[in-house]
């Protein structure tokens, strides 16, 4: 077998993975893409608010999707282009939930998929201070002019994971993996009339019971430290594919939810949070609207700071923004005010 798989991209109208309102697919045979394809569509019903916070990041306008066919209607489309190819996706586990989620609000079966997740290999394979999608791809040489368009975001994931093969002298997504001691994750199939709902459904299911819309409240601007809270104990029985299962992580800046409960999300997710940077840190988030260009620009905390310089001397230490950890985690961004 050759290096062969499909890229995959979500873009979402809020919080609840089960809105995509855009994807993006690169399909690669032989380490080289093939045939692409990309849909707008309107998200499932109930679950088709858009969110300030997303539509400043992608730019699609819910009058954009108007009278287009929603996801559950277009998945049929999307999963004949996939076939039967391993799934590669810029931290899959947020865009592998788009599918669980989005078919399960639109009470629809799902096939079972095998994915890679070109986050868990950057950070295995490259030495980056981010590995957000932009950093990921000026790596591996693959030109990104419009982040967060998803045709191009698969485009650009699909560049990685070729770069990643070729580094490594890999043919195949399973020399790949065995050449770096890791097992291909899988997706199972589901049945939504008779296996349970996904965590991220169920909660947006029970936040629409409750009257509750796709947005959590915004927070009031609090002067002084944000409250650290205590440092939970990892969930040793969390996914191990997860990208953030086995990290140290530390939160900086103003975070639009509280920061103890970022940090009971992470350690539910098997990574440990602690307080101030040191020397086991390996993932800082950073709040305030931060993201990856900052690094460049220099627009850092303390703790951000403090980050380049363990990393200049060697440390493997990863600068996330609150929006890629909150995709990481599933969760909601407080609305503008």
């Amino acid at each position: 077998m050759g290096l062969d798989f499909t890229a995959i991209d979500f873009e979402t109208a809020n919080g609840f993975r089960g809105s995509p309102c855009a994807v993006g697919l690169s399909k690669v045979r032989g380490g080289v893409v093939v045939e692409e394809a990309s849909w707008l569509m309107r998200p499932p019903a109930n679950h088709d608010a858009f969110d300030h916070h997303n539509v400043r990041i992608h730019g699609i306008r819910p009058e954009q999707v108007a009278g287009l066919p929603r996801f559950g209607e277009l998945f049929p489309e999307i999963g004949a282009f996939i076939g039967d190819d391993v799934l590669a996706a810029h931290n899959a586990a947020f865009d592998l939930g788009v599918i669980r989620s989005g078919l399960e609000v639109s009470g629809l079966a799902g096939p079972a998929y095998d994915y890679v997740c070109t986050v868990m290999l950057s950070r295995r394979c490259y030495s980056l201070v981010s590995n957000s999608l932009p950093y990921a791809a000026a790596e591996a040489g693959v030109p990104l002019l419009n982040h967060h368009d998803a045709a191009e975001d698969a485009r650009a994931c699909a560049g990685i994971l070729i770069d990643i093969a070729a580094r490594n002298g890999a043919a195949s997504i399973a020399e790949l993996y065995l050449s770096l001691g890791l097992a291909v994750s899988r997706q199972p199939a589901f049945d939504s009339r008779r296996d349970p709902l996904s965590k991220a459904t169920r909660s947006a299911l029970e936040a629409l019971a409750a009257g509750q819309g796709p947005l959590a409240p915004a927070r009031p601007f609090r002067p002084g430290w944000p409250e650290e809270g205590e440092n939970p104990e990892p969930n040793a029985g969390a996914e191990p594919d997860h990208p953030l299962f086995g990290q140290t992580v530390v939160f900086t800046g103003e975070l639009a939810i509280p920061r103890p409960e970022a940090k009971l999300r992470s350690a539910e997710l098997g990574a440990r949070p602690e307080s101030r940077v040191t020397g086991r840190t390996t993932v800082l988030v950073v709040g305030d609207g931060f993201v990856a260009a900052d690094l460049r620009s220099g627009r850092l905390t303390g703790k951000a700071r403090r980050v380049l310089e363990l990393h200049e001397r060697g440390q493997r230490i990863e600068v996330v923004s609150e929006g890629e950890f909150l995709q990481m985690v599933g969760g909601h961004v407080a609305a503008a005010s």
